[in-house]
């Protein structure tokens, strides 16, 4: 079973329906008892990262998720469901995140030319062959919608940069954890192959 995480911030239903046309049926839930049966977890997220970390301690789902990751299943973070794996993120104020990887969340920084959020249609450049990109070529386009991006403290775990006034990271890879900054349930074909890579994950 894969179980995508509910905590009102994100568009899940989107998620959800990526897998099913890859053929893989996926729960919404906010019950750390279904995070524990199952198989693999998805983690999503649209705002801000303060107010989502307050929702995932509000419905007391941090120590299931940090459990899960460290049980070794396949997790799955896009978008402000990546960042929120680091440690700190700087939106508003400094906040604390899941600190499943060490780094930190900054805002884009860039000159005028380039508007804030990052939107729309950009390239990856892989640099590491991670399990979700499997069968996916150098210079795969994904869609971003994103205002902060990850800078990750071990360059190691990067699998993926994207260029926007600069390198940045866009796609992370770390044992069992995956994640993505832009969103492969908006990425068409080339998206719903990741889904599908990653749901038939062993």
């Amino acid at each position: 079973m894969i179980a995508i995480i509910d905590y009102q911030m994100g568009n899940l239903r989107s998620v959800q329906k990526g897998f099913a046309k890859v053929g893989h049926d996926a729960t919404i839930t906010s019950d750390p008892a279904v995070l524990q049966r199952a198989d693999k977890i998805v983690l999503p997220g649209v705002g801000a990262f303060g107010d989502a970390m307050e929702e995932l301690r509000r419905r007391d789902l941090i120590e299931p998720i940090r459990a899960a990751v460290a049980s070794g299943k396949p997790f799955l973070g896009i978008c402000l469901g990546m960042q929120l794996l680091f440690e700190t993120g700087y939106e508003g104020a400094r906040h604390e995140g899941l600190g499943l990887l060490p780094g930190e969340v900054l805002r884009f920084e860039l000159p005028a030319e380039y508007k804030v959020p990052h939107m729309g249609w950009n390239q990856l450049g892989i640099r590491r062959p991670s399990p979700l990109l499997r069968g996916l070529p150098d210079g795969t386009h994904c869609y971003f919608v994103h205002s902060y991006y990850v800078v990750p403290t071990n360059p190691g775990v990067i699998a993926a940069e994207t260029d926007y006034g600069g390198p940045f990271c866009s796609m992370v890879w770390h044992e069992n954890i995956c994640a993505t900054q832009f969103h492969p349930e908006k990425s068409q074909a080339d998206g719903l192959r990741m889904l599908r890579n990653f749901a038939e994950l062993s």
